[in-house]
C-alpha cells in the first residue's frame, strides 16, 4: 500500500510542476456520497461511501472508500488510491491500486476506469480491475439526478459488478455477481449538506447467489434507506 501510494505521489507531483500558476491552483473536496442506514428484513447494515481528490484542473489524487458494518462489526471495507487526468470535457482517466480489506482473505487490484458525465449528464463510474490471483472483475455505476426544486432532488442510482470467475473465499461467483438498483430522494438543507430517504434493491447471481445462500443470505433483497450527502 505504502508503495503504490508513494508511486502515485510522485506521478501526481511530476505531472502538475509545470502547472504550479496562479491560475491553476491545487485544490480539494471530500465527498460523502452516502451514510446510511439499511433496514431489512434481517440485520441494518450502516453504510458508507465517501470520496477525497486533491489536485489541479488535469491532474488529481482521488481516493475512494466504501464500508459496511453490521452490529458495529465491519463486514466489507475497499479502498481506492487513483491518479486521475482529464481526457475530455467532462471525463477523467482514472488509474491506480484497490484494496480489498473485508471479507477475508485480502485482495489487491490494478485498476483502471473512467469517471465523468454521459450525454444527459448521467454520471457514470466505470473500472476494470485485474486481482494477483489471475481474477478479472469490473464495476459500472451510474446516477442521475432530477431537481424537482432548487432543494428537492430525486437520484435514480445503479451498480452492477462482474467478474471473471468464482472466488469462494470471498462469496464471488463467475459472470454477473451482483446488481444495486437505488432511489434516493434528499432535501439540500445547504448545498454541502442534504439528509435523504429512499429504497434499494439488492441481487446476486449465479454461484454468488448460491455462496450468498450458503451463509444463510439472502441473494434477493429489498431495503429501505435513511442516511445522508456532504461535502465540503
Amino acid at each position: 500500500m505504502k508503495k503504490t501510494l508513494i508511486a502515485l505521489s510522485t506521478l501526481f507531483l511530476a505531472t502538475n510542476a509545470p502547472a504550479a500558476g496562479g491560475d491553476d491552483p491545487v485544490l480539494a473536496k471530500v465527498m460523502i456520497d452516502r451514510f446510511e442506514r439499511q433496514h431489512t428484513a434481517g440485520d441494518d447494515p450502516l453504510m458508507l461511501e465517501a470520496d477525497v481528490w486533491i489536485g489541479r484542473d488535469l491532474h488529481k489524487l482521488w481516493f475512494k472508500t466504501e464500508v459496511e458494518r453490521v452490529d458495529g462489526e465491519t463486514e466489507e471495507a475497499e479502498v481506492q488510491a487513483l491518479y486521475s487526468r482529464a481526457i475530455a470535457p467532462y471525463w477523467d482517466l482514472q488509474m491506480g491500486w484497490r484494496h480489498d480489506a473485508l471479507p477475508k482473505p485480502e485482495r489487491d487490484w490494478l485498476a483502471v476506469g473512467v469517471k465523468g458525465l454521459a450525454p444527459y449528464w448521467f454520471e457514470v463510474d466505470a473500472a476494470a480491475f485485474v486481482g494477483g490471483n489471475g481474477q478479472v472483475a469490473a464495476r459500472l455505476g451510474a446516477e442521475y439526478e432530477w431537481l424537482f426544486t432548487q432543494k428537492l432532488v430525486l437520484s435514480p442510482e445503479l451498480e452492477v459488478n462482474l467478474h471473471s470467475r468464482d472466488d469462494r473465499a470471498t462469496g464471488v461467483g463467475a459472470g454477473v455477481s451482483d446488481l444495486e438498483l437505488g432511489l434516493r430522494l434528499r432535501y439540500e438543507i445547504v448545498r454541502e449538506f442534504a439528509p435523504y430517504v429512499g429504497i434499494n434493491w439488492k441481487k446476486k447471481f449465479g454461484d454468488t447467489a448460491d455462496f450468498a445462500r450458503d451463509h444463510g443470505e439472502d441473494p434477493d433483497d429489498v431495503q429501505v434507506v435513511v442516511g445522508f450527502r456532504a461535502w465540503f
